[in-house]
């Protein structure tokens, strides 16, 4: 069995639906051989990251940067998984009211430094509130299961 963490910060109704589609997508009838957890950055830590086999990311844009909430995970996940987790699939949505460059940017220095790999491009929500936001979340963490289950992740 291959384990799926989903880590995201969604502090608001709009930002709980896009965390609960990626699940969703992630937990697909289709998909038999993958388990997912799904934790706020404030409950996940390092041994999380320790048994995963792949991570997705979400968070929101505050002030031209990550949430908080995901930057705290970091902070305590960075050292304690730098050496074991290399290579890790990983994958990014984030919910930007403005345009997320600054967000994406933090967030893919950090994954550098942690030499984990993306597997597809960071996945912006730019601007107003779009119901398409919550399909396109939802596809990612279908896609990032599926990529897991087959073994091309």
């Amino acid at each position: 069995m291959k384990r799926l963490l989903i880590v995201a910060h969604a502090p608001s109704p709009n930002t709980r639906r896009l965390r609960d589609a990626a699940k969703h997508g992630a937990s697909h009838s289709d998909i038999d051989s993958v388990e997912v957890t799904v934790k706020a950055p404030l409950e996940a830590g390092p041994d999380d990251v320790l048994s995963c086999d792949a991570i997705l990311l979400g968070t929101t844009e505050n002030l031209g940067y990550m949430s908080g909430a995901l930057k705290d995970f970091f902070d305590r996940s960075y050292y304690p998984v730098l050496e074991e987790k290399q290579g890790l699939p990983c994958a990014l949505y984030v919910r930007a009211g403005h345009d997320g460059t600054g967000t994406r940017r933090a967030v893919e220095s950090i994954v550098t430094g942690l030499r984990w790999r993306w597997v597809q491009e960071p996945l912006i929500l730019r601007g107003e509130w779009q119901d398409g936001f919550v399909g396109r979340v939802e596809e990612l963490g279908l896609y990032l299961a599926a990529g897991l289950e087959a073994g091309v992740l």
